[in-house]
């Protein structure tokens, strides 16, 4: 499966906006497969030799829907400043099972694979989560821990199973308002 800028659907499309499904667990192939494609498009999106030659868009998560499968599945990876891998995830059917009071925003605002205009503004998140999911490289069910930026990002990916994009959160009167009560990551 081939996923790139020209494959990835936009906010002008109304499929963007439709509600996932939850997928049958064990996995189908095809399902291993959208995963596996999800992983390796943000994986191979962040190498600059790669992402140019595939023409791909900078990316930490990618949702299913944004390849058009309206499909509860989501990859994440995350790299410290080296390049180096911290965390991945391919998840199927994530769901949260707790999350903290205290919310969370990221200093210079969200962006999206699906959104191509720029949005400004601050989206406030839990800035704590815990997540239940189907793991592909754990190949099981797994609890996530989460908290900042990957708690940010996992909301972010699991926001569109329900049809909804970062700039819906944002405050349209006051599009920068500070909650002091909220962590900022820089």
């Amino acid at each position: 499966m081939v996923i790139n800028k020209e494959t990835i659907v936009t906010d002008d499309n109304k499929l963007i906006r439709e509600k996932s499904k939850a997928v049958p667990l064990p996995l189908s192939d095809e399902h291993r497969e959208i995963l596996k494609s999800l992983y390796e498009y943000v994986y191979n999106s962040t190498i600059e030799e790669i992402a140019t030659k595939e023409g791909l868009q900078p990316a930490v998560g990618i949702a299913a829907i944004q390849i058009g499968k309206p499909l509860k599945m989501l990859a994440v990876v995350l790299k410290d400043e080296e390049g180096k891998e911290v965390c991945r995830y391919a998840l199927a059917n994530p769901k949260i099972l707790s999350h903290s009071i205290e919310n969370a925003y990221l200093k210079s605002g969200e962006g999206c694979l699906s959104v191509p205009a720029e949005h400004q503004g601050y989206v406030y998140r839990h800035a704590r989560i815990k997540i239940k999911a189907y793991d592909l490289f754990e190949d099981k069910e797994i609890i996530i821990k989460a908290k900042g930026y990957l708690a940010i990002v996992l909301q972010h990916e699991m926001d569109h199973f329900n049809g909804t994009l970062y700039y819906d959160h944002i405050n349209k009167d006051n599009p920068f308002y500070e909650d002091p009560d909220a962590i900022c990551i820089e």
